[in-house]
């Protein structure tokens, strides 16, 4: 599994061993983890990357875990798994009740927490394929790829950015959100909202050669867009969307 389609899980606990526990052993089952100590540290990391699960200690010195928890989840739809003490049963309560998914009580087996985040991670997806919550997509992933709609990067398989224009970056993202189906070029001119100028001077032709010699692995042979002969353009990856 590529970095950039491996689940990325962003661990907030203060306890070092802990995070270290959990990098090695997500990792070793292909996850990619980041990890932080603080409630900056959570939302700094959100407002640069594209996360698909959050396990958060609720114990974090000098913050209130439950605070944490519901800005989290006002903030965004993404999963949330609770890391809590034996004894704070009404802690765990009220987490679950302010929207958190899971919870996983120290000390705990990393075994059950794999299993637990796998499982929580496969009702989002299930639950993502629901059309009325398009509106809150935060990243696209297709053949390795990755492009984060926050923060309007590129990822590649190899886990470097490739920089795009705004036209490129709308078109793309256009394309992602129809995979499979064929688009005439009216439809990409209308679902990428590009600017006027733009559609002058950079027809939807040369936009999609831009993004050919950028993201397939050779551009005279296009396998991720595919021409469709008197159609228009068709998406041809799979494409999974993260909310």
């Amino acid at each position: 599994m590529t970095p950039s389609t491996a689940p990325h899980i962003l661990v907030i606990d203060d306890d070092p061993s802990i995070r270290d526990l959990i990098t090695d052993y997500l990792g070793a089952n292909e996850m990619r983890v980041s990890t932080g100590a603080s409630g900056r540290e959570l939302f700094d990391t959100l407002d640069r990357e594209a996360v698909d699960l959050v396990l958060l200690d609720l114990k974090l010195p000098g913050e209130d875990g439950m605070l944490l928890a519901r800005q989290l989840r006002e903030r965004a739809t993404l999963p949330i798994v609770l890391l809590t003490g034996r004894s704070e049963e009404a802690d765990r309560v009220m987490g679950l009740e302010l929207g958190a998914d899971d919870y996983v009580t120290k000390p705990f087996s990393p075994r059950e927490l794999l299993a637990r985040v796998r499982a929580v991670l496969r009702r989002y997806q299930v639950q993502a394929t629901l059309p009325e919550r398009d509106h809150t997509r935060r990243a696209f992933r297709f053949a390795g790829w990755e492009l984060n709609l926050r923060t309007r990067r590129l990822v590649s398989p190899q886990g470097t950015t490739v920089e795009l224009s705004n036209g490129e970056f709308s078109l793309l993202g256009a394309l992602c959100s129809a995979p499979q189906r064929v688009l005439s070029r009216d439809q990409l001119l209308s679902m990428s909202r590009l600017h006027e100028a733009e559609v002058y001077d950079r027809t939807i032709d040369v936009q999609i050669l831009r993004l050919r010699r950028k993201i397939e692995p050779d551009p005279s042979h296009p396998v991720l867009i595919v021409t469709e002969r008197g159609a228009g353009y068709r998406f041809a990856s799979e494409v999974e969307t993260l909310y």
